[in-house]
């Protein structure tokens, strides 16, 4: 979203200067287009730091606990209350694809 947000401040920056808002849209552009949204950082960069340094740690360690605790099976709340609530033997009511 922060990209898309640059793109279209470039835009406004463009429209401004089209109405002769030379000034104001010099400002715009060298002090706020492209600018890091943190110390030497976009959007991007600290998306990819969340993924590598605490993401993949967080998937991997819940993988992990999964495999030991329940073997394995994910969504165990939803999969109890799905065979609590459907219709055994009725169509479209299965427990799994191919029942």
């Amino acid at each position: 979203m922060c990209g898309t947000a640059d793109l279209t401040l470039g835009d406004a920056v463009d429209e401004l200067r089209d109405a002769g808002h030379d000034d104001l849209a010099d400002r715009i552009s060298e002090e706020l287009v492209g600018r890091n949204v943190l110390e030497g950082r976009w959007s991007f960069q600290i998306v990819e730091d969340y993924d590598d340094h605490y993401w993949s740690a967080f998937r991997d360690l819940e993988r992990t606990a999964r495999e030991e605790l329940v073997q394995g099976r994910r969504h165990l709340f939803e999969s109890e209350m799905k065979e609590d609530r459907r219709t055994h033997g009725r169509p479209h009511h299965e427990s799994r694809p191919g029942d």
